[in-house]
């Protein structure tokens, strides 16, 4: 029996590893698998070695408080190359913890599949050469990313963005609000403060603080919150309780949120595509400590952080960046959306043309009959 070993370490990673293992089981219902993620891969059937919840960090400096966990993970996972080799590894993202695991699994002879790059055409671009050294396959879900690694050297498939295929559903606006049971009203404002305890530490603050201002600008405003799977409920409900803003705070339907919406504030991230898929205007904003934020600027090599603009090149939708993600630049830049029709509606069209460049749905299908070609499972 086939036996895969799969790493993702951040909530996208555990949403889209999880599909990826069911594809594999239609394809090769004989394979297992073991390794590192959340609770949609456990769900799927993947024999865990620890949560990826444990080890969410956002930014260079935060990760050394997790520097312990994250190496003793490693250390359990490098044990298992050695001692109970898989028949294939498959990495999604995160790559300051998959690369020096690839490379390990290439000491040991075992065939490597990167699903879901790095952003190594953002920053960091000497990585590649450690992908081109113990990567055997990429299967990369950005249009331009192809032609990139093939110029590269670089083994590597196009297959869609993943989200395509939570996204098949209609999500109208119409039909969000009725499942949610948003009565008619004023405009309905989303909060969505990211997917690790840090980011909701630094940003939900802010962002309830650019609530408060909105509703004295517009008295009539409402504002939802859908709480990421990866965060504890509590954290969420007690910052929002000490701001005394009156937020409808909802679990396990994100979509459905992002679409009620008229306009979204949304830390940088998965959800900025997510809610670029789902058609909502949004202002995205990005802060973290001084010296990590300095230190990817000596790095970065694109214009823009979100990625409905990177895939537009063009800045489709404002980011906020450090100090200028303040309650008074992110309340004055959703109350320009809400009262400028012409604005609103460009931002919406240029939202679909993004969403047109992504491919089709089947990624998670199109990676699995790779992974079963790797493991020749298939010709």
């Amino acid at each position: 029996m086939k036996r895969i070993m799969i790493v993702a370490g951040e909530a996208s990673g555990d949403l889209h590893g999880a599909n990826l293992v069911a594809a594999i089981k239609r394809a090769a219902p004989e394979v297992s698998f073991y390794g590192l993620g959340g609770n949609r891969m456990k769900a799927a059937g993947v024999e865990l070695v620890a949560d990826c919840a444990a080890l969410a960090v956002v930014g260079l400096t935060e990760v050394i408080s997790k520097l312990p966990l994250l190496m003793g993970v490693m250390k359990k996972l490098k044990s298992s190359l050695r001692e109970e080799p898989p028949d294939l590894v498959i990495l999604l993202d995160y790559p300051d913890f998959n690369l020096p695991l690839a490379k390990a699994a290439k000491a040991h002879g075992i065939k490597v599949l990167y699903y879901i790059s790095p952003q190594v055409w953002a920053w960091r671009k000497g990585r590649i050469a450690k992908i081109k050294r113990f990567v055997d396959r990429m299967a990369v879900i950005l249009p331009f990313e192809e032609e990139f690694y093939r110029r590269e050297g670089v083994a590597v498939t196009f297959v869609g963005h993943p989200l395509l295929d939570a996204m098949q559903e209609n999500y109208s606006r119409n039909e969000a609000r009725q499942r949610l049971r948003v009565e008619e009203g004023g405009p309905v404002i989303g909060i969505l403060p990211g997917s690790r305890p840090s980011e909701v530490d630094a940003l939900l603050p802010d962002m309830l603080a650019a609530a408060t201002l909105l509703r004295n600008w517009l008295p009539a405003v409402r504002f939802m919150l859908p709480i990421a799977d990866t965060l504890q409920p509590c954290l969420v409900d007690g910052i929002v309780k000490k701001s005394g803003i009156p937020v409808s705070i909802v679990r396990h339907a994100a979509y459905d949120v992002i679409s009620a919406c008229d306009c979204v504030m949304v830390a940088s991230g998965t959800a900025t595509l997510e809610t670029a898929l789902l058609g909502t205007p949004m202002v995205i904003v990005y802060r973290i400590s001084p010296l990590s934020y300095l230190i990817g600027r000596m790095f970065i090599s694109v214009d823009h952080i979100g990625l409905a603009n990177i895939i537009a090149g063009k800045t489709v939708v404002p980011e906020l960046i450090q100090k200028d993600a303040n309650p008074e630049r992110i309340a004055s830049e959703i109350l320009g959306i809400l009262i400028d029709e012409g604005k609103r509606t460009r931002m919406e069209e240029s939202l679909a043309e993004t969403r047109d460049k992504l491919g089709t749905p089947g990624a998670a299908e199109r990676t699995a009959l790779i992974a079963c070609e790797m493991m020749g499972l298939r010709q």
